[in-house]
């Protein structure tokens, strides 16, 4: 009898044992519950457009930095802009085709000449070949509107006239 009982007593012991421990359902449901809260976190922070606002951001500072440059070579040159800029909305690029305003503006004015996010490099410091996907236009007042097009957010695209 008393070795009956000692088998019995090892039996339920280890399903005591066994019931400690979470069950399948219990595990399924905190999964579940992590995943839902993590939704709503990637959903409320949304990377893809924290950095869609981050480029946009630069191609503001970018502008204002060409605008104030353009406007240091004026204040330097008696009024006159640099040679590229026309009333013609032109990529601030070298060429034939672009607004060549490099080596007027660069290295006096502005260290470097900024590019948009997306053009892959952070700025022009050679002013041989170069296009900065930004424009520069001069209306008949003489005022210079400098303009990111193709911003990722904002609406409209970012420009700034002085």
């Amino acid at each position: 009898m008393n070795l009956r009982k000692r088998l019995i007593g090892l039996f339920t012991q280890s399903k005591k044992t066994l019931s400690r421990g979470f069950t399948l359902i219990e595990l399924v449901v905190v999964i579940g519950i992590l995943a839902v809260l993590l939704a709503i976190v990637l959903i409320a922070i949304n990377p893809g457009r924290q950095f869609k606002q981050a480029n946009d951001t630069k191609r503001r500072s970018d502008v204002n930095a060409l605008l104030n440059a353009i406007h240091q070579y004026s204040a330097d040159n008696k009024g006159a802009l640099p040679g590229g800029i026309t009333t013609t909305a032109k990529n601030i690029a070298s060429g034939a085709t672009g607004a060549d305003i490099c080596s007027d503006i660069s290295p006096t004015f502005i260290s470097a000449l900024p590019i948009v996010p997306s053009a892959g490099s952070d700025a022009v410091t050679d002013c041989t070949s170069y296009d900065t996907h930004y424009q520069v236009v001069v209306d008949g007042a003489g005022r210079v509107t400098v303009s990111a097009p193709d911003t990722e957010l904002a609406s409209p695209d970012v420009a700034i006239t002085r």
